[in-house]
């Protein structure tokens, strides 16, 4: 029987000696902010070129703290795609704001932005487009949108360190953008995130509501004596051990990128055959998008893609399907509200499939996945 080939494998790196030596001798900080937070900082704001970055716990941190600064209150709306993970629809409910979900586009799985107008109404605040799989939304249309109803927007980019749109990286085109470092990501520090600050209004509160509400950073600065309690806020920072191996991942960045590109690749021109004889759809880039190579999918039929799934896992390949889509979840039907039909939404969340793709995965493994999904697929169809 073939090894397991998992889906997800996480790259460890390793973390520089310095980083221990510095701790040592209390040239750093260990709980947060110190000089590798700190570092982390000036490389994520030397690449989007933002006002300010801020590293987070955690993706869903920055989307809350994002929440908080455009401060979302009861009954405020924000529109985003109905395919997309919990943690965005999150951000807004917490603060007593509705997520107005809304279709996704069929090539690419991202926001439907035709869809978002005509959700637009007297409580809309803000628009949170979700870059599925590192690729681009249609951001000048989107950033079109949103200057004529003067609407905010906040890029959820959890997926999409290194991609970008016209040559500009995601997460640096909205008003704000979050980035996740999660171990399922391409650069990752186990859990972490970022908040991209590129609307300069928000940049001294989100110092504050990331310091439990207090201007401790300002303080550690040296621009007050005593740091008191300012805002609303909470305990958003990792630690600098979290920040040393991030720093570590986000250096060779380029590289990890470049590995999983070619993987992505390979599983592209592996799949061409088995789409063009109509088994499968294979994933879409727009040409004006550079992606990260973070998931590869394919679009089967719905009522064989769980039988699919099934046998994979018999032949030892780890695949896996992706979001129950939020406008039909418990949560969703309590908290959100919906425009339009979810036709697009609802078939993706039915026939995705997503195949495994991590830094070290061979093309001898990628030809085993490639060659068991072919037999299925001819046996069932």
């Amino acid at each position: 029987m073939k090894e397991i080939i998992n889906f997800n494998k996480p790259l460890i790196t390793p973390i520089d000696e310095q980083f221990y030596e510095d701790i040592n001798k209390k040239l750093s900080s260990f709980s947060g902010d110190g000089k590798y937070t700190r570092s982390v900082h000036s490389w994520l704001e030397n690449y989007t070129k933002c006002f300010k970055a801020l590293l987070t716990h955690s993706c869903t941190a920055a989307l809350e703290m994002s929440a908080i600064l455009l401060d979302i209150k009861k009954g405020d709306e924000v529109i985003m795609p109905s395919y997309t993970f919990v943690s965005t629809a999150n951000a807004v409910a917490l603060r007593g704001g509705i997520p107005r979900f809304i279709d996704i586009r069929e090539d690419t799985l991202n926001i439907d932005e035709k869809c978002i107008e005509r959700a637009i109404n007297k409580k809309t605040k803000a628009i949170f487009p979700v870059h599925y799989a590192g690729v681009s939304c249609e951001m000048d249309f989107i950033k079109s949108l949103a200057k004529e109803y003067k609407l905010f927007i906040v890029e959820d980019a959890a997926q999409a360190i290194l991609s970008t749109y016209k040559n500009r990286p995601l997460g640096s085109i909205g008003d704000l953008g979050t980035f996740s470092f999660h171990e399922t990501k391409n650069i990752i520090s186990g859990e972490g995130g970022a908040l991209i600050i590129n609307n300069e209004e928000f940049n001294s509160r989100a110092e504050i509501i990331r310091e439990k509400g207090t201007n401790r950073t300002s303080y550690k600065r040296g621009n007050v004596e005593k740091y008191s309690w300012c805002d609303i806020g909470s305990s958003y920072l990792p630690s600098e051990l979290v920040a040393a191996f991030l720093l570590k991942q986000l250096n060779i960045g380029d590289e990890i990128t470049k590995e999983r590109l070619l993987i992505w690749n390979r599983y592209h021109s592996m799949l061409e055959s088995l789409e063009k004889n109509g088994f499968l759809k294979r994933p879409f880039i727009p040409k004006d998008c550079k992606h990260n190579g973070h998931i590869y999918y394919v679009l089967v039929d719905s009522n064989i893609r769980n039988l699919i799934v099934e046998k994979l896992f018999e032949e030892n390949i780890q695949v896996a399907t992706h979001y129950v889509p939020l406008h039909s979840s418990t949560a969703g039907l309590k908290y959100g509200r919906t425009s339009g039909s979810f036709d697009r939404t609802n078939k993706c969340a039915e026939s995705i499939i997503r195949l495994p793709i991590w830094n070290g995965l061979t093309e001898k493994d990628q030809e085993y996945i490639v060659e068991k999904m072919a037999e299925i697929l001819r046996i069932l169809i």
